[in-house]
């Protein structure tokens, strides 16, 4: 899923502009990374649930269909 790798592309960006804004000590700028890392991060957790989890309504048409079968 395209979607998962570009917002964990983007979490990392964002976490290096953290480490570099607390590094060198700009609290405002230091704050907006923060806020934006968590942003991708939450983003993509759910990305990639929704990759891992799949459509319910396929996953029961197969099992009926499975069942039907036996």
């Amino acid at each position: 899923m395209k979607a998962h790798k570009y917002w964990s592309v983007g979490a990392l960006i964002t976490m290096i502009g953290t480490f570099y804004t607390g590094y060198k000590g700009s609290k405002t700028s230091h704050r907006y990374f923060a806020c934006s890392t968590l942003i991708c991060m939450i983003m993509s957790m759910y990305t990639g649930h929704k990759m891992i989890s799949g459509n319910k309504r396929t996953r029961k048409q197969v099992e009926n269909t499975e069942a039907e079968e036996s």
